[in-house]
């Protein structure tokens, strides 16, 4: 790789196999929507991490889109604890 390489997407450029970044994806869409329903809920940290099974520093974690301390298995529990169903595409890359 040289510098004046190009990525479909941050995650291609950081991750070292497409599996990896198609992981990194995943993780980082699902992370930005419990975000956003968070913030909409007007819910404190706190409060939104005792409903998502998570402390307070955890749940600052997931709000600041720290997607390497997540895994897809527990974020899929976050969302389904907030009341969400997580459903999956698959499409040609």
């Amino acid at each position: 790789m040289t510098v004046t390489d190009e990525f479909a997407h941050v995650w291609d450029a950081l991750a070292d196999t497409p599996e990896a970044a198609a992981s990194l994806r995943a993780r980082a869409q699902l992370m930005r929507e419990i975000s956003e329903l968070v913030a909409a809920s007007g819910l404190t940290q706190t409060e939104a991490g005792r409903r998502c099974g998570l402390n307070q520093p955890r749940m600052s974690d997931l709000m600041r889109g720290r997607v390497s301390r997540f895994s897809l298995d527990a974020l899929v529990d976050i969302a389904t604890r907030l009341g969400q169903r997580v459903t999956l595409v698959v499409a040609p890359a």
